[in-house]
């Protein structure tokens, strides 16, 4: 049987207790390195691979430290304290840098945690949007390679049809799910969490220089409801909140399509003039 792409991208090759080895996907490829969602995902594979886990992901933030470069790489995760009920993780991932000497690329941190049912309230309904089946596709008239692993339909706040400075506000919406489709699980519900183009795109209709430096994804699903989403449409809505100084934030939702609140995810950006 065939791998998805996608788990052709996250594939990892145990070494020591802890230790993978992987290698970027042109798949996955953004504009300057592979799409940050494909690559925060590989990180939680780490934590999810490893033995001595504890319960389901809870939380998972990844900084950007460096560009991730074509070829190998080598992720470390590590349970540095375990309760209870919870557990407690760092992450890195590290390539060999152009003097030979090991070069810390992305750092993160993540909590995973033995859930149990006790009272649950949703208080961020999914908006009122129309059916994805009725959505027209985006258009893919862009170079960025990762766009073509998603069948994405927004509702509103799509990329500007003109870049003339004319934006009202950062707020998007739209359905996306894999393509071609792929089961709902912790680690393509991680990859959808950054799948929005920088909102300063969209607040100024100016392509500027963006990149995401830090993100953080809250994970409100368990396995089950993730996976009785299967391959179905997911709705993701994304807004920033002040643009300063060369660096914005971003708070995002993602819903199953029966308006289950799956994730919520903030991230920092920054952005050039």
């Amino acid at each position: 049987m065939t791998l998805h792409v996608f788990d052709q991208a996250l594939a990892l090759t145990a070494q020591a207790e802890g230790d993978y080895l992987g290698t970027t996907s042109p798949a996955y490829w953004n504009m300057v390195g592979p799409f940050g969602g494909s690559t925060a995902a590989t990180l939680l594979q780490a934590v999810l691979l490893h033995p001595a886990l504890l319960g389901e992901p809870l939380s998972l933030t990844v900084n950007y430290a460096a560009a991730l470069q074509p070829g190998a790489f080598a992720v470390r995760s590590r349970p540095v304290r375990t309760n209870r009920s919870t557990q407690h993780w760092t992450v890195e991932l590290v390539q060999t840098g152009s003097d030979g000497a090991e070069e810390v690329v992305i750092t993160a941190t993540a909590v995973t945690a033995a859930r149990r049912s006790t009272w649950s309230q949703n208080d961020a309904p999914m908006p009122a949007v129309p059916a994805a089946e009725t959505v027209a596709p985006v258009a893919m008239n862009f170079s960025v390679e990762w766009l073509r692993r998603f069948d994405m339909r927004p509702v509103r706040g799509g990329v500007p049809a003109q870049w003339d400075g004319s934006g009202e506000d950062s707020l998007s919406q739209l359905w996306v799910r894999d393509q071609p489709p792929r089961a709902l699980d912790f680690l393509s519900i991680t990859a959808k969490a950054d799948m929005f183009y920088p909102r300063a795109w969209l607040r100024r209709a100016k392509p500027v220089p963006a990149g995401t430096v830090s993100i953080t994804v809250y994970y409100h699903a368990g396995s089950a409801q993730l996976a009785a989403c299967g391959d179905d449409w997911v709705l993701g809505q994304a807004q920033a909140q002040a643009f300063t100084n060369g660096f914005y934030d971003q708070t995002a939702q993602l819903w199953s399509k029966s308006g289950g609140l799956l994730v919520t995810t903030h991230q920092i950006v920054y952005y050039k003039e």
